[in-house]
């Protein structure tokens, strides 16, 4: 969804048309994979986060065009709604020192754009949903000023034709309607690229949902939502319900929902873009004027437009994007499970934990998708969303007889996975320094029993304790947070609860 797109009438013939020519895409999809046509293996991985703005109260500021303008880097741009940016990490080989490298451009551009977001009294809080937003806060009035975003509001609105409903039970239960997707925008995000050969994507795009559930354990942020206490990572359930086209009789059906974990184990990339279009209309039927297959028969490199577009409406946690550089097409997986924050070394650490780990689980000669069934793996991230850190987990039982069983998803990552995602960094070619001390941090989090969601739970129901009210006891949190990312340390180290305040002298 980050191409531009012009907000217009779309008429009853043009989704049919979309389809038509998406279906052309498809075929011109398989060709590419057929010929070899794609880059051969770099090693690349990207990273986006998207960021909220807060003051100093920690309450929402609705001003990114205002910070954006200040900012004036092409490495920031706005998100979905007006108190979201997003920051763009450029491509870095996987090798050497590339997570120490990549820590320092983090920190530079974060705390460029904190400065610049300072003088309008705003600041940059990297977290997964920031605890102040109230439900006035997420209004269609407060989405960003762009077409892309007014469109898909509106095509998401009518799909579903009614408000949407969010009820989560955690902790607490929320129970609210909305008239349209902002809620959606409270949902902040690091999203991680790897760029992989056709014939090595279904490996790693296994893999990687593999993973999922192991990547919340350690790294959810986002327990708050509308001041209530929900899972330890609402996100997920948050993304599905305030983007849902289905009204209750859809869902009731078994009609899949655009927020997914997926359904199945896959074989080839082109899985899933068949399943973008066999299960998901169209919500912007934009076509382009290129024909995809006339490209190939000439030689060329197709856009694939369509397929492009619409893949960018379909939100699974681990996405295939289909991509084009120099003239040279590729395929990236992008994993977006991670929540944004608490600070720079936390983000790098989980990078590290996910790019070595998917190495590693994509190269097992008895991989773990054979043994683990796909509603297995999908139970797990639930459960990871619902726990957190104290998440239980099922997993492949070692031995002749085979099975799974269930174990805490801690003690699963550090006897297992960590000594995997160490194998998998040494293959990528990672230096044992940047390898051991961000894998330590995640290490660490795992014997304390800590996480960002973890530490905000805590540090609220310690604000309650000294009988601060609800809203108060989140707007000092969020403040400590705050103040906690910008000074850098990882947040197994942060004291839980609030400073005590500091008392005058004579």
């Amino acid at each position: 969804m980050g191409e531009k797109v012009v907000a217009g009438t779309i008429g009853l013939s043009d989704r049919r048309r979309y389809r038509e020519k998406h279906q052309q895409c498809l075929e011109g999809l398989a060709r590419l994979l057929a010929e070899e046509r794609f880059d051969r293996p770099k090693n690349l991985m990207g990273l986006e986060i998207e960021l909220n703005l807060a003051g100093p109260d920690g309450m929402p500021r609705m001003m990114n065009a205002q910070v954006l303008e200040r900012i004036a880097s092409r490495d920031f741009q706005t998100e979905l709604a007006m108190f979201n940016l997003e920051v763009n990490i450029a491509p870095h080989r996987l090798e050497g020192r590339v997570f120490d490298r990549l820590a320092e451009e983090l920190r530079t551009s974060l705390a460029y754009a904190h400065r610049k977001a300072n003088e309008v009294d705003a600041g940059i809080v990297m977290i997964g949903i920031l605890p102040t937003l109230a439900r006035d806060d997420l209004v269609s009035a407060n989405l960003s000023d762009a077409d892309r975003y007014t469109l898909l509001n509106d095509q998401i609105v009518a799909a579903r034709g009614e408000d949407f409903t969010l009820d989560i039970e955690g902790v607490e239960r929320l129970r609210c309607t909305s008239a349209s997707i902002a809620p959606e925008a409270a949902c902040t995000s690091v999203q991680l690229h790897l760029q992989v050969t056709p014939d090595r994507f279904a490996d790693v795009w296994n893999a990687a949902q593999t993973a999922a559930a192991a990547q919340i354990v350690v790294g959810a942020n986002s327990p708050f939502l509308f001041g209530r206490e929900l899972w330890r990572e609402s996100r997920p359930p948050l993304f599905q319900q305030s983007t849902d086209t289905r009204p209750p009789e859809l869902q009731a059906q078994g009609v899949r929902p655009r927020t997914w974990f997926g359904e199945r184990w896959i074989s080839s990339a082109y899985d899933l873009f068949e399943e973008n279009l066999r299960f998901f209309p169209p919500l912007l039927p934009l076509r382009d004027e290129e024909d995809p297959l006339r490209v190939l028969d000439e030689g060329g490199i197709p856009k694939l437009a369509e397929l492009v577009l619409h893949n960018g409406t379909v939100y699974r946690w681990n996405r295939p994007v289909y991509g084009i550089d120099d003239g040279v097409p590729h395929l990236r997986v992008e994993n977006r499970v991670l929540p944004a924050g608490p600070t720079v070394v936390d983000v790098v650490a989980n990078t590290v934990f996910y790019y070595g780990l998917v190495r590693a689980l994509a190269a097992e000669a008895r991989p773990v998708w054979t043994r683990l069934p796909f509603e297995a793996a999908a139970a797990n991230f639930d459960q990871a969303c619902r726990y957190g850190i104290d998440a239980q987990l099922e997993w492949p039982r070692h031995g002749r007889y085979g099975g799974v069983t269930r174990v805490p998803g801690v003690q699963l990552v550090r006897d297992e996975l960590l000594p995997l995602a160490a194998a998998g960094l040494d293959a990528w070619g990672i230096e044992p320094a940047d390898r051991d001390f961000y894998l330590g941090v995640i290490e660490e989090r795992c014997k304390r029993g800590v996480n960002g969601a973890s530490w905000q739970s805590r540090t609220f129901h310690k604000a309650l304790e000294s009988n601060m009210g609800r809203d108060e006891a989140l707007a000092a949190t969020t403040k400590r947070y705050s103040e906690l990312m910008h000074l850098g340390e990882p947040v197994h180290t942060w004291p839980v609860g609030l400073p005590e305040p500091a008392v005058p002298l004579g």
